[in-house]
């Protein structure tokens, strides 16, 4: 697959995300998983030391990770949602969440929004989005195990940029901190459906920036490996066009403000 098909591109506008599968082969995700037991100073074969529910682990520009991030069915992809030019080819991923099975809870299962500005207020209940996604083209989410309903996939509310991109839009550049947004439980979004991260190793999720997501507990038997870094963009999203060309990430807020 080299392409988004337009059904694909017209639910990412309305639910918020599309699935890719196979953007990058399993070998590649099982060499990255290697790298990633090694810094977490963990044995595959020896579920005792797997003592925490989650661990995080940063940012990783070796071969694997750089190759995942850039492949050209996911390049294809980039150009179809945020525009040619529009976006700046991942030289890294991360930040990686894995979750162990584990009786404890993660902690960090909440529902939320992934910030883009303002990381240098040292609360990042304070950190900001605005309705043009200032800083933050996609959400995105690889997969580098393959995940089942069990595995700890990552929760999504359907449609939930829609309430997102409308709380957003009377605060103009300023935009709200996710202090501002948690208050109504970010838009009140609760209402909409939930849909699972699942899928095999190499498969990615394009998220729309605004997503409501949540991590949630590993009820399997093996550790869930996962990338979530953002697609960075190169200039700012424009919600008003003279030419009318809006990309899919502008059109589904200008459709959920009223605009389009």
């Amino acid at each position: 697959m080299t392409h988004l098909a337009d059904d694909q591109v017209e639910a990412f506008i309305t639910d918020g995300f599309v699935r890719i599968d196979n953007t990058f082969p399993a070998e590649l995700a099982a060499e990255a998983r290697t790298i990633l037991w090694r810094d977490m100073e963990l044995d595959p074969a020896d579920s005792a030391g797997w003592t925490r529910p989650v661990v995080r682990l940063g940012h990783y520009a070796q071969a694997p990770f750089r190759v995942a991030a850039n492949t050209p069915p996911l390049h294809a992809a980039f150009d179809r949602l945020v525009g040619p030019g529009g976006w700046q080819p991942p030289a890294a991923l991360g930040t990686f969440v894995v979750r162990f099975p584990s009786p404890e809870p993660p902690g960090d299962d909440g529902w939320h929004v992934d910030a883009s500005f303002g990381a240098d207020n040292p609360d990042f209940m304070e950190w900001r989005l605005n309705v043009a996604s200032r800083g933050r083209a996609l959400l995105m989410l690889f997969l580098f195990s393959d995940i089942d309903e069990l595995d700890a996939p990552t929760r999504l509310r359907v449609g939930s940029h829609i309430d997102i991109a409308r709380r957003l839009a009377p605060a103009g550049d300023e935009g709200l901190s996710l202090r501002d947004l948690a208050e109504d439980d970010f838009a009140g979004s609760a209402k909409r459906p939930e849909a699972l991260a699942t899928g095999k190793a190499g498969t990615v999720y394009l998220c729309h920036p605004f997503l409501v997501h949540a991590g949630q507990p590993n009820r399997n038997g093996q550790p869930r490996f996962l990338a979530q870094p953002p697609l960075l963009p190169t200039l700012p999203m424009a919600l008003e066009r003279q030419d009318g060309s809006h990309v899919p990430v502008e059109t589904a807020i200008r459709r959920a403000i009223g605009r389009d």
